[in-house]
């Protein structure tokens, strides 16, 4: 399985700059699809269901602070260390929701069901940690 390090560094080198909103939501997406396509999960760490859409935590420490990001962001980093399988799954997902802005896609994120589900009764814009289960993930994008 990869990390989520090693992952955020290839979707930046197929990318470019990127906001980093956009790479949480490619990241959400990548894992996703990864779920329903492969049936095991392609990142070693949950997505949170925070008020501008799925996060992931230890991304979000990495990034903080910062509006655009790329590959430099991870130094430590080995997307070479992700299989070839895995890059093809990222690289379908790059070439739905790619050229997508980093608002549309944190928009339909919304309209999901698993971040909606995770954040259950929590009001709009206030923060939350609720996790987003694989399992949510995997049974809605499946069904799509």
């Amino acid at each position: 399985m990869a990390s989520t390090f090693d992952v955020a560094k290839y979707i930046t080198e197929q990318t470019g700059e990127v906001s980093a909103m956009k790479l949480q939501k490619l990241m959400f997406y990548a894992q996703a699809w990864n779920l329903v396509w492969e049936e095991a999960p392609l990142l070693d760490e949950d997505f949170q269901a925070w008020a501008n859409g799925p996060v992931l935590p230890s991304l979000y420490q990495k990034h903080r602070g910062m509006f655009k990001v790329d590959a430099t962001l991870f130094p430590m980093a080995n997307s070479a260390s992700l299989s070839q399988e895995e890059r093809g799954n990222i690289d379908r997902v790059l070439a739905f929701y790619g050229d997508k802005t980093a608002q549309w896609l944190s928009n339909l994120t919304h309209q999901e069901d698993p971040w909606k589900n995770a954040r259950g009764d929590t009001p709009v814009g206030e923060a939350s940690t609720a996790v987003i289960s694989q399992g949510a993930m995997h049974e809605y994008y499946s069904s799509l």
